[in-house]
């Protein structure tokens, strides 16, 4: 065939599901979507509330209004509201800071049954861990897809169903989280949108002196003094009392008068300003540099010779007797590293019993430790995952055969089926399958030699972003519902192939579910013969 691809209502102080018992919420949209039905729950407990002592809370009642409007809709589509990273982020933010300053508000005159419903629920919350990991991934989503800051803050992201935006107080909360983290270049992206929003008009609760001392700060941190003088100067025509203003302003002007007695050009500064901006972008890192343009889309191309070169066929599986009658369609995605596509491998109803045995057992997705070989999560791998076995269900059973009768390889030494939803922003950054030279122990206790190969289930579309990317060779592997990609970690000779380097890049906008299969060594040795060769 040519190379052109042809295939082309809740009752109120309800006990949540046990998998809550944990935290990290932002890390699995799967988890997340649960506690919409807790957040919807408490505001109809709050409308009760509201219904009994009306004329004395008329701000709680409008609250709740807001509130409802928002639940409703997302309880109808939590996947697709959680879908959108600011959603996301405003529902960690509501669950963690908004719900407990109102019931400070309503502590004074409260019923009971209200307390008691916030008492029952509030402790399966998200925390502060799940606020800021939900503020970090708006901020890593703006790094790797080049969004400026009113464009996420006005919701326009690609392919989403529900448009939110974020207000001046949210663009306020994501300032200082970046600044408590030292990351004065977005403390300033955040603090200055926050203060246009103002500035334009928006009512909020959100002060302008607050914002312009984290600003004028954060500028100053970067090396441009100059600005740091202008927004000092500002803060103090709205507050001339300000003690830290004032004191920040006498020692601008006594630097800025050693700068001109050095005679330090306007012009090393800008560029040294230039130079600080850059490393809190940490463009100095190729690698970095070449896996977010891949998952934008951009970087490299395979040349027309080598596009030719790739097809897509029926593939029976070497003459397996299940798929000679009936095969299934595959499409060479690249070739070198090969990976290869199938089509229409996984059904919809799989994918379903899959996800639901998985969804309880979801936890915070661990890698092993080089040194110790200890597992322990990592913040450059934002998912949850579970592991399930192919005696627990009929259709994992199926699936995995499904794996071997397609890739000739022997599942009975691999390891179990992993599921992985991926949270805010979720990612899993360049990394490798296999173990290398330096790793010698890190399967030694299965038993079953080194990761021979991967194959990856695609169990979700995702609307934007979350592609597979392969930073080495410029590869571009993009989810789509009921696909695999299948690749060799090692050459035949066992030695491993650096080019499988990949990563999973963030989820912009969407919900992503995979599943993966790691085959080992062990069981192969007829199957995949070994060569002399080290790198055939």
């Amino acid at each position: 065939m040519a190379s052109n691809k042809m295939w082309c209502t809740v009752a109120l102080g309800f006990l949540l599901p046990f998998s809550f018992a944990h935290t990290d919420f932002f890390t699995s949209i799967g988890h997340m979507t649960d506690l919409i039905n807790t957040e919807k729950d408490l505001v109809i407990s709050l409308k009760d509330y509201i219904k009994a002592e009306e004329s004395k809370l008329e701000q709680i009642k409008k609250w709740a209004e807001k509130l409802d409007k928002l639940t409703d809709t997302a309880t109808k589509d939590p996947e697709g509201f959680l879908g959108h990273p600011v959603n996301a982020f405003k529902l960690m933010k509501r669950l963690n800071t908004e719900w407990g300053e109102l019931e400070s508000l309503v502590l004074k005159d409260m019923s009971d049954g209200f307390i008691s419903n916030m008492t029952i629920q509030r402790q399966f919350f998200p925390n502060d861990e799940d606020q800021t990991g939900a503020a970090k991934a708006l901020l890593r989503l703006q790094d790797t897809y080049n969004l400026d800051t009113d464009t996420l803050s006005r919701g326009n992201l690609p392919g989403v169903k529900h448009k939110s935006f974020l207000t001046a107080e949210d663009c306020f909360e994501l300032g200082k989280i970046a600044y408590t983290e030292a990351d004065y270049y977005h403390t300033e992206l955040w603090m200055e949108q926050a203060l246009k929003q103002l500035d334009e008009g928006e009512v909020s609760s959100a002060d302008k002196v607050y914002i312009l001392d984290y600003l004028s700060y954060a500028v100053y941190q970067q090396g441009d003094l100059s600005k740091a003088m202008m927004l000092t100067k500002r803060l103090l025509e709205l507050d001339p009392e300000h003690q830290r203003a004032n004191g920040n302003m006498k020692y601008f002007e006594y630097i800025m008068a050693k700068e001109k007695e050095a005679n330090k050009s306007s012009t090393d500064a800008e560029d040294q300003t230039e130079k600080e901006t850059e490393f809190k972008k940490k463009d100095y890192l190729p690698e970095r540099r070449k896996y977010e343009m891949l998952c934008r889309g951009e970087g490299l191309k395979m040349t027309p010779r080598r596009q030719k070169r790739l097809f897509c066929r029926y593939y029976d599986g070497n003459r397996n007797p299940r798929y000679i009658l009936g095969p299934v369609k595959q499409e060479d995605e690249w070739d070198k590293p090969r990976i290869v596509r199938f089509l229409d491998i996984i059904s919809d109803e799989e994918i379903e019993t899959v996800k639901e045995l998985a969804k309880p057992r979801l936890r915070r997705a661990t890698i092993s430790n080089p040194i110790t070989g200890a597992l322990e999560t990592a913040h450059y791998r934002i998912s949850k995952s579970a592991w399930l076995s192919g005696y627990e269900s009929p259709v994992v059973s199926r699936i995995n055969t499904r794996i071997q009768d397609l890739t000739g390889l022997d599942v009975s030494t691999a390891e179990e089926l992993q599921v992985a939803n991926y949270g805010v922003g979720g990612q899993y950054e360049p990394h490798f399958d296999f173990a290398r030279k330096d790793e010698p122990d890190a399967f030694k206790e299965l038993g079953t030699g080194n990761r021979i190969a991967t194959w990856l289930f695609y169990m979700s579309d995702v609307s934007a972003g979350g592609a597979t990317v392969f930073p080495e060779v410029g590869a571009s592997v993009w989810p789509k519902k009921g696909t695999a990609v299948f690749w060799y970690n090692l050459f035949p000779s066992g030695e491993g192939d650096y080019s499988t380097r990949h990563a999973a890049c963030p989820v912009l906008v969407g919900n992503k579910w995979v599943s993966n299969k790691w085959l080992h060594e062990r069981g192969q040795e007829f199957r995949r013969p070994c060569t002399l060769s080290e790198l055939e």
